[in-house]
């Protein structure tokens, strides 16, 4: 992470390699990956100094501030997101390092993944030549630096290249677009662990029952009645209510610490999620704490992470689960899609686990994004 003084510090003690890189530009494609929308870099394009590329790419997104006014962010957490792309390995085709940028302020946060940010990673890798693709459809193993864990993206192709049109709708994006298949392999545990980093279904943190849960995301899954809110207020609502942030976030600093997080008064981690009675045909209905923002919809892996905690006896998220009746797609032999409300409409994901002698076992998490290229050029600095 990279705070305003270390922000300086970059700055001031080696201007001269920093600005001379500055008014070269920088190779960059401007992205939607699911409901995100984020900057696509190499990382061969980029600064090899930590410190050096986060301070470019800071005022590349125009942070800190509030507008991002002068650079290419969007103003909000969930378009103020960078991917850094690599050649990979044997094993895999490429790495992915997800980058959480800051608005008003100039932090860089490496500590999570981004599910949907994800989605963009495949196109962009056959983009960019580091992965050749023919026929109707490319198929990218994907290392996630963050977590060291991977994931498989499907799309299609035409000509060699992307095909982002389709017919495919997900919730949270007002158009249809080609649809991206995400299968995740060994991300139970990622950030902290274990799938339960406490060891615990349930913890009691400060009166309130929570499940501490980490597939793929590390994510405080709690009843919205335990906090006086019914789980269906827009998110501005439950934004705009000051004693509520304020106990979510107590919440969130000690349940950091008890997932081996240590202190994440600086991080985006862990999401609060509050969950209540589905109210439109789905498993659980959501409301999503990024974490001081409430999500307009939920992240990829936070879904993930709360679908999983459905399957646990005795959680938050599994007294509160029903069957749900809204349609969804399955794979013939996969198991049926859990299905995620939130304030814009659903998220269906598939958890293929069983019981073993350790527990829940995660064999594999399977989800549907889309992904559109928006721009591809030169990104300036200051």
């Amino acid at each position: 992470m990279v705070n305003n003084n270390v922000y300086n510090a970059v700055m001031n003690a080696d201007t001269t390699t920093f600005h001379s890189l500055a008014p070269l530009g920088v190779p960059c494609m401007i992205m939607r990956g699911g409901t995100s929308k984020g900057l696509y870099f190499l990382a061969s394009d980029l600064p090899s100094d930590p410190g050096a590329r986060n301070a470019l790419l800071l005022e590349i997104m125009g942070s800190p501030d509030a507008r991002q006014i002068d650079g290419l962010g969007g103003a909000t957490t969930l378009t103020s997101k960078v991917a850094v792309v690599s050649p990979a390995g044997a094993g895999h085709d490429v790495d992915y390092l997800f980058l959480q940028l800051g608005v008003d302020q100039a932090t860089v946060s490496e500590k999570q993944n981004c599910g949907n940010i994800l989605a963009g990673v495949g196109p962009f890798a056959v983009e960019r030549g580091l992965v050749a693709a023919s026929g109707e459809q490319a198929r990218v193993r994907i290392r996630m630096v963050n977590t060291d864990s991977f994931a498989t993206a499907v799309f299609p192709l035409i000509g060699g290249v992307p095909d982002y049109r389709g017919q495919t709708m997900i919730s949270g994006v007002p158009f249809p677009g080609a649809r991206v298949d995400l299968d995740f392999e060994d991300i139970a545990g990622s950030s902290t662990g274990a799938l339960l980093p406490t060891g615990r279904p349930v913890d009691v943190i400060d009166g309130i029952e929570v499940t501490l849960i980490d597939n793929g995301m590390p994510v405080v899954v709690l009843a919205a009645a335990d906090l006086g809110v019914s789980g269906r207020e827009a998110p501005g609502t439950l934004e705009d209510d000051t004693v509520l942030r304020e106990r979510v976030e107590r919440l969130r600093l000690e349940a950091g610490r008890l997932m081996n997080l240590g202190d994440v008064s600086h991080t985006t981690v862990p999401k609060m999620v509050l969950v209540s009675p589905p109210t439109a045909g789905g498993t659980v209905s959501t409301r999503s704490f990024i974490p001081h923002r409430v999500h307009a919809a939920i992240g990829v892996l936070a879904a993930v992470s709360v679908a999983t905690a459905t399957l646990i006896p005795g959680t938050p998220a599994a007294a509160l689960a029903q069957t749900p009746t809204t349609p969804a797609e399955a794979a013939p032999g996969s198991p049926a899609p859990i299905v995620i409300e939130h304030p814009t409409g659903t998220f269906s994901a598939i958890v293929d686990a069983d019981w073993g002698a350790g527990g829940l076992e995660i064999r594999r998490a399977g989800i549907v994004r889309t992904a559109r290229k928006l721009m591809d050029g030169t990104a300036f600095g200051r």
